[in-house]
Parts: structure tokens; sequence; C-alpha cells
């Protein structure tokens, strides 16, 4: 009998930590890039950069279902449906300018980040984190510096230029789950 209201307590812990973590609250001066759908993306093959990109808006998935977006606005890349595929914002992204999100990526995850000349790759086993679990990814470019910062550490450190370019997730093995992918600055 005892172990009831013990196993009532556990549930009721669980259910409060799980409602804590998905309170996601919007910082002030960042616009999110993905919501119901992916309106404001394009799609195209990565090898085919002169070919006429795919709009996106209004739909929920592209490529097949490679690139899904959740009913909550959580951007998935299903790992089961191949193809070398890479989403680009339709706005390009110039001076100053911070992306945050969250991701989970698999144990296979080896996606990439394109931006300002730069190619970030999400590879879960090289950036040795945690498989299946939720990472803090924030592109923070101010000047000529780009700085990757993975829960709360530099990874990576680049030289880039002013001029504006548009923001890319590629899609290239395993899955990941991106979650409150958000944008502040860029003129």
């Amino acid at each position: 009998m005892r172990a009831i209201p013990l196993l009532l307590l556990l549930l009721g812990l669980s259910w409060c930590i799980s409602r804590a973590a998905d309170d996601f609250k919007l910082e002030e001066g960042f616009t999110l890039l993905v919501g119901k759908d992916l309106s404001g993306w394009t799609l195209r093959k990565y090898s085919d950069k002169s070919g006429k990109p795919e709009d996106l808006d209004g739909k929920a998935e592209a490529a097949g279902k490679r690139y899904i977006v959740t009913e909550g606005g959580m951007l998935k890349i299903d790992p089961k449906v191949k193809g070398d595929m890479i989403i680009e914002t339709k706005k390009t992204f110039a001076g100053d300018v911070t992306l945050r999100f969250q991701f989970k990526g698999d144990a296979e995850c080896n996606n990439d980040l394109l931006f300002r000349g730069q190619k970030f790759d999400i590879n879960v086993k090289a950036l040795k984190i945690k498989e299946n679990d939720w990472h803090d990814l924030e592109i923070n470019i101010k000047g000529d510096t780009m700085q990757y910062i993975l829960d709360k550490q530099v990874v990576k450190s680049a030289k880039v230029k002013p001029e504006g370019t548009v923001f890319g997730i590629r899609a290239e093995f395993g899955g990941i789950e991106i979650r409150h992918l958000r944008v502040s600055g860029g003129k």
C-alpha cells in the first residue's frame, strides 16, 4: 500500500519536470524561424546550387517527409528517408546576428548548418555529446567573428564577412530534432 503514494508522487514530479522543460518563452528581440510549418524556407538538393529551390510556404513536410514540422513547431529530419537535401531561409541575415535552438541527435546524426560561408557539423560522435539528449546551440556573429556555442561552451570560431546569407540546415545522415529555432538581429 505504501507504494501507491510513492508512485503518485513520482508521477507528479515527472509531470512537473516535463512541463518545465516545455515552457519555452521567446526572448525579447528574437523571432521564431519555424512555426506551424516551413513558411519562409525553401528546399533544394544539396548538390544543385544553381537549380530553382522549391518554396515551402504553408508546408509542414518536405522532400518526401525528410523534413517534418510537428504540431508544436519542432523540425525533424527523418533518417529513414534518404536524400542529401537542404532547407534554407528565404531571408538573408547580414551584420550582427544570433541564432539559437535546441537539438537532439540520434547516434548516427551528422547533419550540417550552413551560414555565412561556414559549415558546422552536428555530429553527435565528433562533438562527444550524449545522443538523444537535448543540447543548446547558439551561433553568434559580432563584426567579423562567428562563434558556435554548444551547451555554453565555444566549440568553433571563424572569421566571416558582414554580407548576408541565408541560413541552411542540411539533411545528410542520421536523425535530428530541432526546437525553438529563433533569430535576433541580422539586417
